[in-house]
């Protein structure tokens, strides 16, 4: 299984279950994230999820391989946005990564060890707190290859960590570490290696103290208003459309053996 989903005392963890790939994100994965995540928020039993991934890695992003193979027009129409989209509420639409056009009301804490880059980044981006072991890192590493961001990164980096600092990281790509993490804002708390699970079923338990109702509406009201955030994710997504050739090929390159590891040499 891609993704193993397990459910106790309230809380709903899911986990991306491709180690081999470092969790990065193919579109049978990218399915059932969003069918998951769709079921928390309807289960009225499930109170708060964690997202994390297996081996010691968060998420490395889309699968690049399979993008190589598939990133069309025909992959472009399955996650359009229709014009006339405003409601990521009442009307949640996939995204290439999943669930980064939903808009829970249920928390959603991301539990990061080892990469959360690109698309990866974007989850944890997507997430309402993000919880980072001492040397997990995030990324904008789609940078060497053309593929653009286009689960939202380009919409909730900004507001995380602010317009200066998020295009500074948007437009080098470079690696962001734990303390620089925190120091930004893009991570709410650093905590030992191995040891994400557990902080987020702590800071789970804690959440779920609280009269949830309330909770839940104050969550909402942060996020702002419904019809912006589709507004803003159709332009992100519009901007990209005509990228996706070039995407493609950068994923190419990387399915080729060029720059592994977040080498940014040679690619």
């Amino acid at each position: 299984m891609s993704l193993l989903i397990d459910q106790s005392d309230g809380i709903t963890t899911f986990t991306i279950n491709r180690p081999a790939a470092r969790n990065a994100v193919d579109p049978e994965t990218a399915s059932n994230l969003f069918e998951g995540f769709l079921e928390f928020q309807a289960d009225a039993r499930q109170k708060v999820a964690i997202l994390t991934g297996a081996d010691g890695a968060f998420c490395a992003g889309y699968d690049l391989k399979a993008a190589a193979r598939g990133m069309n027009a025909d992959w472009a129409k399955r996650h359009d946005i229709p014009n006339d989209w405003t409601d990521p509420v009442e009307n949640p639409l996939p995204s290439p990564m999943g669930p980064a056009r939903l808009m829970l009301s249920k928390p959603v804490i991301a539990a990061i060890e080892g990469p959360a880059v690109a698309g990866g980044m974007e989850l944890a981006l997507w997430a309402d707190v993000r919880l980072i072991a001492q040397s997990a890192y995030f990324g904008v590493f789609c940078r060497r290859w053309g593929v653009p961001l286009i689960d939202g990164g380009t919409v909730r980096l900004p507001e995380i960590v602010g317009l200066g600092r998020a295009q500074d990281l948007i437009l080098t790509g470079r690696p962001v570490h734990a303390t620089e993490a925190k120091d930004i804002g893009l991570a709410s708390d650093v905590v030992a290696d191995g040891s994400t699970l557990d902080a987020a079923k702590r800071y789970a338990h804690d959440l779920m103290r609280f009269p949830q109702d309330c909770m839940r509406a104050d969550k909402l009201h942060a996020l702002g208003p419904r019809r912006r955030l589709a507004e803003a994710l159709f332009n992100e997504w519009q901007g990209t459309l005509g990228l996706l050739r070039d995407a493609a090929k950068g994923a190419a390159r990387f399915s080729a053996g060029k720059g592994r590891a977040g080498n940014f040499h040679e690619i």
